[in-house]
C-alpha cells in the first residue's frame, strides 16, 4: 500500500535531514518555491483533502481564503494539541516525522507570504518537543528553514510551544490564545481565525496531520493522491485503532475500506476473543456505533449517512464484556473535567449528565432521568459557546439511539 503520510516512518532518523531527503523529503518544497501560491491552492483542492482535526474543512478551500485575506504579517498554526482521548495519531508524526510536518507548514506559509509559525504540542508530549526542536534546528541549518530558503527571497521560522494539558485548547481561537500566553477559552466569532488569529492576525490553523499530508500532494499531484482512497473521500487516512482489539496503533488506510476491515484486518479481531458491542468513532465527542453498523465503509460520505463524522479519527473498539452506562460516566466525567467553564450549557450541562449517569449506574435512575438526559443533550448542542459543549452530546445521543435497553438497565426497580 502506498503511503501518503507514514512513507519512511521507522526507517530514518527522524531529526536527520539527508535521512529525510533519501525518502524523497523537501522534493515538494523545492517545487513549491517555484510555483504560484493559488496554483498550490488549486491542487490541493483538487486532491479533496479536508482538515484532518476533525472539522473536515476543504484543505484547499481553507488555504485560499486566507491567501485572499490582506494583512501585512500572516501566521501559520500547527495545532498539536491532540487531546481527544483515543487518539494518539499527531504523536507518531512527531516522533518520527517532524521533517515532513515542517516541510508542510514551510509550503504554506509560502502560499500565504507568512514568516512565523508555531508548533503547539500539547503539554503531555514533553518529551517530543526535543525531537521537533531538533528537526527545526537541522531544516535551517540545511536551508531548509529560516532566512532565504533554497536560494530564494522566502523567510520562514518555526518555533515550538506547549500547553498545560487543557482539552478545550484543541478548539482553534482557544489554541491561538494560549498560544499568546493568555487562559485557553474559546473567542467569540466572527472575526475567525484567518482574520484575526494570532496577535490579531491572519492566521492559518491546521492539524498536524494535514500539514504532513501537503508534501505528498504538492509533489505528487492532487490525481495521485485521490487514486489512494475512493470516489467520494480520496485519498488516506490516519487512524488511531484502541479499545477491546488485538493490534492496536496507528494505520494510514485508504479511504473506503470498511469499519469491519479495520477491526478484523487490521486489528486482529477481538482481543480475548470477546464479541463486539459496539465502536465509537472519532474519539469522545463521537458517535457511538452498534456491530450491526460496522459494513460502513470509513469515508466522509458513508458515515455522513449513518450520521456520524470521521472527527479525529479515532476507532475504539468496545467488546461485549464492557457496561455501556460505565463506559459512558467515564466519557462525561472527562467532559465535566475539561470544561472552561465559560458558557452555562456545556459547564452546568456536563456535570447534570454526570449526576444522571451515576444514579443509572447505582441502577437508581428513573425514565424522567432519561428523558432529562434527552433535553440536556438538545440545549447543549445548541447553545454552547464552542465545540466542546456542542460535540459533547454526540456520544450519549447515539447511545440513547442505538443502545437505549442497556441505559434502562438502570433505572430502579420497585417491587
Amino acid at each position: 500500500m502506498i503511503r501518503a503520510i507514514l512513507d519512511g516512518c521507522y526507517k530514518i532518523n527522524p531529526t536527520d535531514v539527508n535521512d529525510y531527503i533519501s525518502i524523497g523529503g523537501f522534493e515538494a518544497l523545492k517545487k513549491a518555491i517555484n510555483m504560484e501560491p493559488l496554483s498550490i491552492c488549486e491542487e490541493i483542492k483538487n486532491s479533496n483533502l479536508r482538515g484532518r482535526g476533525g472539522a473536515a474543512y476543504p484543505t484547499g478551500v481553507k488555504w485560499e481564503q486566507a491567501y485572499n485575506i490582506k494583512g501585512d504579517e500572516k501566521y501559520i498554526l500547527c495545532n498539536g494539541d491532540e487531546g481527544e482521548p483515543g487518539t494518539f495519531k499527531d504523536k507518531l508524526i512527531f516522533e518520527n516525522l517532524p521533517l515532513r510536518l515542517i516541510e508542510g507548514m514551510t509550503i504554506a506559509a509560502r502560499v500565504l507570504g507568512a514568516k512565523e509559525g508555531i508548533i503547539y504540542i500539547r503539554g503531555e508530549y514533553a518529551a517530543i518537543q526535543k525531537v521537533v526542536n531538533e528537526a527545526i534546528y537541522n531544516a535551517k541549518k540545511e536551508g531548509y528553514l529560516g532566512e532565504n530558503i533554497l536560494g530564494s527571497a522566502f523567510t520562514f521560522n518555526i518555533k515550538v510551544l506547549t500547553g498545560a494539558g487543557a482539552y478545550v485548547v484543541g478548539e482553534n481561537s482557544a489554541l491561538a490564545e494560549s498560544a499568546e500566553g493568555k487562559v485557553g477559552r474559546p473567542r467569540m466569532k466572527p472575526p475567525y481565525i484567518k482574520e484575526c488569529g494570532l496577535y490579531g492576525k491572519p492566521t492559518l490553523v491546521n492539524n498536524v496531520e494535514t500539514f504532513t499530508t501537503i508534501p505528498y500532494i504538492v509533489s505528487k499531484g492532487a490525481k495521485s493522491y485521490r487514486s489512494l482512497g475512493n470516489e467520494a473521500s480520496g485519498g488516506t487516512k490516519l487512524i488511531s485503532l484502541c479499545g477491546n482489539v488485538k493490534r492496536r496503533g496507528v494505520y494510514e488506510i485508504p479511504f473506503g475500506i470498511s469499519i469491519k476491515d479495520i477491526i478484523y484486518k487490521l486489528g486482529e479481531g477481538i482481543s480475548l476473543d470477546n464479541k463486539l458491542k459496539a465502536v465509537h468513532i472519532g474519539g469522545s465527542s463521537g458517535s457511538i456505533i452498534p456491530k450491526e453498523l460496522i459494513d460502513t465503509e470509513y469515508c466522509y460520505d458513508a458515515l455522513k449517512k449513518i450520521n456520524v463524522s470521521v472527527g479525529s479519527g479515532s476507532i475504539l473498539v468496545i467488546d461485549d464484556s464492557v457496561d455501556m452506562i460505565e463506559y459512558l460516566l467515564h466519557v462525561y466525567k472527562f467532559f465535566f473535567h475539561e470544561s472552561c467553564g465559560k458558557c452555562t450549557p456545556c459547564r452546568e450541562g456536563n456535570k447534570q449528565i454526570v449526576n444522571i449517569l451515576e444514579k443509572l449506574n447505582d441502577k437508581k435512575g428513573t425514565i424522567d432521568d432519561i428523558n432529562t438526559l434527552e433535553r440536556l443533550l438538545d440545549v447543549m448542542k445548541n447553545a454552547s459557546f464552542c465545540g466542546l459543549g456542542k460535540t459533547a452530546p454526540t456520544a450519549l445521543n447515539s447511545a440513547i439511539k442505538y443502545f437505549k435497553e442497556d441505559l434502562m438497565k438502570g433505572i430502579e426497580v420497585k417491587r
